[in-house]
């Protein structure tokens, strides 16, 4: 068994491995461009061609609440507000 932390369901272990397999994805840098952003710890993710450093989720480089709230605070500069 590979992940004989995770038991007593598929569901449980078909969550565990797209949280993992979400951890351990490479991601675009914002500054760069280039897909070499990787996690270097708990919500620390580092471009590693840049070294541009980000703060993001436990698991994945942008949240979903993450990114509505960029998306109200763009649509609010917009407004001029």
């Amino acid at each position: 068994m590979a992940n004989a932390s995770i038991r007593y369901g598929r569901s449980i272990r078909k969550r565990n491995a797209s949280v993992i397999a979400e951890k351990r994805a490479k991601y675009r840098c914002d500054v760069c461009g280039r897909l070499t952003v990787r996690r270097v710890g708990t919500s620390i993710w580092k471009c590693r061609h840049c070294n541009a450093t980000y703060a993001g989720g436990a698991y994945m480089m942008k949240t979903p609440a993450g990114e509505l709230a960029a998306r109200l605070i763009s649509d609010l500069a917009k407004q001029g507000r």
